[in-house]
């Protein structure tokens, strides 16, 4: 099943249009990659599907038109973003910043707390640096936090913004395994920018390359990578 569409989804900023006419799918249980060159309009891609930006064209998730919609409504919908750059709030706790990412639930706080719990378990150096503040932690560790608060408002669908952006290859590593782990055994969809192309392509269902805001290629990681001309103008292997 079909869980998100765009169709001609069109973003930019002020009078500047980065993205022009996108149709991109993430089917239940999938990990789609988004590669591309810095300024291929990546991150506008994700920032348009959240509804952090204005964007016009369809945007559809479990068969609903969403391109309307506030940003907490698409959480709520069932959207999570890891944005680019983290994004924690640095003046909070560890455990604070996990009860932010569960603002649009509705289901009392004991079900909330054991969600933090089991992110807890899932990032052990979480759990050691729960009562510090988030702006004190490593750039690794507030990776893994980024992602445990988005998946405080347990969504269907994860949006990761280029997270190893910074990062030590053996923490890049570690938060890749926790998303494939995640997406193998719990079903959970990701849509995932990332200029670590070989890394993303191992993890990949599917692929989009992206251009000047617009999507040149498309296919399975395996049709891509067997592509020389794309192997060598776009995924540098």
């Amino acid at each position: 099943m079909t869980l998100l569409r765009t169709r001609g989804l069109t973003a930019g900023y002020g009078p500047v249009t980065v993205l022009h006419g996108l149709d991109l799918e993430v089917a239940e249980g999938e990990i789609v990659v988004i590669l591309g060159a810095n300024g291929a309009g990546k991150t506008t891609t994700m920032r348009a599907i959240s509804g952090t930006i204005p964007r016009a064209g369809s945007v559809e998730f479990e068969g609903h038109d969403v391109h309307k919609s506030a940003p907490d409504a698409i959480v709520r919908a069932g959207i999570a973003q890891v944005p680019q750059g983290r994004g924690t709030f640095p003046e909070l706790s560890v455990e604070d910043n996990l009860k932010v990412g569960a603002f649009v639930r509705r289901d009392g706080g004991g079900k909330i707390g054991a969600d933090a719990l089991r992110w807890f378990e899932v990032f052990p150096r979480l759990a050691e640096r729960r009562s510090q503040r988030a702006g004190s932690l490593s750039g690794g560790e507030q990776q893994m936090l980024a992602i445990a608060r988005a998946l405080m408002s347990r969504p269907k669908l994860l949006l990761c913004d280029e997270p190893s952006m910074g990062l030590a290859p053996l923490i890049t590593q570690e938060l890749f395994q926790v998303l494939e782990r995640l997406n193998k055994e719990e079903g959970l969809s990701v849509l995932l920018v990332e200029q670590n192309a070989n890394l993303a392509m191992h993890m990949a269902d599917r692929v989009y390359l992206l251009e000047t805001g617009r999507i040149v290629a498309s296919g399975s990681a395996a049709e891509l990578s067997a592509d020389d001309s794309i192997r060598k103008a776009y995924l540098g292997f």
